[in-house]
C-alpha cells in the first residue's frame, strides 16, 4: 500500500513521463541537503534496487559530480568517463547511462535533482532530452514549493516559540478594568506580550503557535503566569482562551488550583468554535465552580452574535472599534445603547474597551455601559508584586 502524498504522486507521474519518453530504467527526484543524498520519489523498473527514501553520500553521487561539472549532465554510456565509473553507483546498481537536471525554487534555491539513469548505455541520448528532463524538473519545482515553503515557515515559528516556552512563556501585563459609574477597579485583564523583534502581535504569536501544534501549551503558559494576578491585584482577572485550549483537561486542572470566583474566561469573537455544545459542556463544571465567560471583541468582525447565543456569555466586552469617538459619532452611540440594552435583557454585564477620552467614558456610562477599560483608567502594566495578603472577599470591589 503507498504511503506517498497527493504531492509525491504528483512527481511520480512526471517521473514515469521522463523514464517512459527516454527508455531508462529509473527515475527518481532527489534532495540534496549537503552531505546526503535523499531519493524522494523513486520510480523504477526494478524497486528492491531503489526505492523511496533511500539516501547516499551526496558527494560519491553521480548529481553532485553534475552539479560541480565533473561529469556531463547527459551521459549516454558511463564507461566513457573514468570519473562516472569510480562512482559507487556505477559498481551497484551498475548504472550505465544517466540524465541529471537541477532541480531549482522560486528563490533560486537548490532543492536538488531530477534524474533517470539506465543499466545500460544509451549513445542515443542527447542534449534534447536534457530539456525535456528541465521542463519536466521545473514542473517537480511547483508542485513541491508549497509543501517546502510551509515546512521552512514551520521550522521558524517553532524556532522562535521553543525556548521562549522553556523560559516560561509569553510577559503578562494586566490592565485595569473600572466601574463607569464609581471609577472603582473591579478587576484587570491579563495580556501576552510575545519580543518586541519578532514584530507580530500576540494574536499572530497565538494563531502560528496554534498552526504547528503548540497553541494550547503556550496558551496554558501565560494563564498560569496571568492567574497569579489574583494575589497582587483587587477584582477579577480576565485570562485569554481559545475553544481548543478550554478544551484541554489541563485547562480545568490549572485554574482549580484559583478562586474560581475572581477569574473571568474571555473568549474572542474571533477564536473560532466548531462544536458549541463541547464547548459548553466543558465549561459548565467551572461556570458552577464560579468562573464567568466573557466574549472578547465584539463588533469587530461576524461571529460574536453566534458567540454570544450559544455561549450566554457573563460579559460582553464591545471592541474599541465602537468604542473611540463614541461622544462625537452618533452611530457608534446607538450601536453601543443597544448592546448595552441587549446585554441587560441576557443578564450580562458589558465592558467598553479601548476608552482614550473622559468624554467617551461619560457617554458610554449614560448609554448603560457598566465597566470600562483603556488607556484613560491605565496602560497595561506588569502584574504587581505581592505587598502583603491577599485581598479577602470584603475588600475585592464588587464585579460582575
Amino acid at each position: 500500500m503507498s504511503t506517498r502524498t497527493v504531492d509525491q504522486e504528483r512527481v511520480a507521474d512526471l517521473l514515469r513521463t521522463a523514464r517512459s519518453a527516454l527508455g531508462l530504467s529509473m527515475a527518481f527526484l532527489s534532495r540534496l541537503d549537503g552531505t546526503t543524498q535523499h531519493l524522494e520519489v523513486v520510480e523504477s523498473k526494478i524497486p528492491l534496487v531503489m526505492k523511496d527514501g533511500t539516501t547516499t553520500r551526496q558527494s560519491t553521487s553521480f548529481c553532485q559530480a553534475i552539479l560541480d561539472g565533473r561529469l556531463p549532465a547527459v551521459i549516454g554510456d558511463v564507461s566513457q568517463y573514468p570519473e562516472a565509473k569510480a562512482l559507487p553507483a556505477a559498481k551497484f546498481p551498475r548504472i550505465r547511462s544517466y540524465v541529471s537536471v537541477p532541480v531549482q525554487l522560486s528563490d533560486g534555491s537548490l532543492y536538488g535533482t531530477f534524474c533517470v539513469a539506465g543499466l545500460r548505455a544509451d549513445r542515443e541520448l542527447q542534449e534534447r532530452d536534457r530539456a525535456l528532463m528541465e521542463v519536466l524538473a521545473r514542473a517537480a519545482a511547483l508542485i513541491i514549493e508549497p509543501g517546502i515553503v510551509e515546512e521552512r515557515r514551520r521550522d521558524e515559528v517553532e524556532a522562535r516559540l521553543l525556548p521562549l516556552m522553556d523560559a516560561g512563556g509569553p510577559t503578562i501585563v494586566v490592565q485595569p478594568i473600572v466601574s463607569l459609574e464609581t471609577g472603582a477597579q473591579v478587576g484587570v485583564e491579563a495580556l501576552s506580550r510575545f519580543p518586541a523583534q519578532w514584530g507580530r502581535p500576540p494574536d499572530v504569536c497565538y494563531a502560528e503557535a496554534h498552526s504547528v501544534g503548540r497553541g494550547t501549551a503556550l496558551e496554558l503558559l501565560a494563564i498560569r503566569q496571568a492567574l497569579g494576578a489574583i494575589g497582587t491585584s483587587p477584582g477579577y482577572v480576565a485570562v485569554n482562551a481559545s475553544a481548543a485550549t478550554i478544551a484541554d483537561p489541563a485547562f480545568a486542572t490549572l485554574v482549580r488550583e484559583h478562586d474560581m470566583s475572581r477569574i473571568v474566561l474571555e473568549l474572542s469573537e474571533h477564536d473560532p468554535v466548531d462544536d458549541y455544545l463541547a464547548l459548553m459542556s466543558t465549561f459548565a463544571p467551572l461556570r458552577e465552580e464560579g468562573m464567568r465567560l466573557a466574549i472578547d471583541d465584539v463588533g469587530s468582525g461576524f461571529s460574536s452574535l453566534r458567540h454570544i447565543v450559544e455561549t450566554r456569555p457573563d460579559v460582553i466586552k464591545l471592541d474599541r472599534s465602537l468604542v473611540a469617538g463614541v461622544a462625537r459619532d452618533e452611530v457608534l452611540s446607538t450601536l453601543c445603547g443597544s448592546l448595552a440594552r441587549f446585554a441587560e435583557g441576557l443578564g450580562a454585564r458589558t465592558v467598553a474597551e479601548g476608552i482614550e477620552t473622559s468624554e467617551d467614558a461619560d457617554v458610554l456610562a449614560g448609554l448603560g455601559i457598566d465597566y470600562g477599560q483603556g488607556w484613560l483608567f491605565g496602560r497595561p502594566a506588569p502584574v504587581p508584586e505581592p505587598s502583603g495578603p491577599a485581598p479577602s472577599s470584603d475588600e475585592i470591589p464588587p464585579t460582575l
